[in-house]
């Protein structure tokens, strides 16, 4: 009897922990495997490199949206330190021999936080081209998705996925007053 209690407790936490990793792993590995970065409407430089493709807060549900992302200031509350950001900003400008100065970059999360991306996963922490197109119009779009989650006219995890995947597209698609 006592074998098989502790069997079961070593399942359960087994459980609990596989959970909590999975939900801040790459949302696209979750979701779709097939998703590939040759199916995108933009210019390669627009996206993140595979390494990246995202990652979400498992504390941030559909069922709690209200409560989370759509509380005026909450990214604030999840947004990394700013010693944590420029220290990473530094490491990737080396790691991937980018060109340019730091202020050339945005250290973008992939999945905003605004749409509950996951706020110090390094799957969802890219150096993001301060270009046109580029960083300014991805705001746009975040925004755009933001307030239609906490509207009720898309689900989060559609958002998550729609930005994850080519938000460049999004932003093509809704490229008028929508996104202003």
């Amino acid at each position: 009897m006592l074998k098989r209690i502790t069997v079961l407790l070593v399942f359960f936490a087994t459980l609990i922990v596989v959970l909590y990793i999975r939900g801040r792993t790459s949302l696209l590995e979750q979701a779709d495997p097939q998703t590939n970065q040759s199916s995108r409407v933009g210019d390669a430089w627009l996206y993140p490199p595979e390494s990246t493709p995202g990652a979400v807060d498992a504390e941030v549900t559909q069922d709690d949206i209200q409560q989370t992302i759509c509380v005026t200031g909450y990214t604030t509350r999840v947004r990394p330190p700013t010693g944590f950001t420029n220290r990473l900003k530094r490491e990737l400008m080396e790691e991937y021999s980018l060109p340019g100065e730091p202020s050339d970059y945005e250290l973008d999360h992939v999945i905003p936080l605004e749409l509950g991306g996951c706020g110090d996963c390094l799957t969802n922490l890219w150096m993001e081209p301060l270009t046109h197109p580029g960083a300014h119009e991805k705001d746009r779009v975040e925004n755009y998705l933001h307030r239609a989650v906490c509207d009720g006219q898309i689900t989060l995890a559609d958002a998550q996925m729609a930005i994850a995947r080519d938000w460049y597209s999004v932003y093509l698609s809704f490229a008028t007053n929508d996104l202003r």
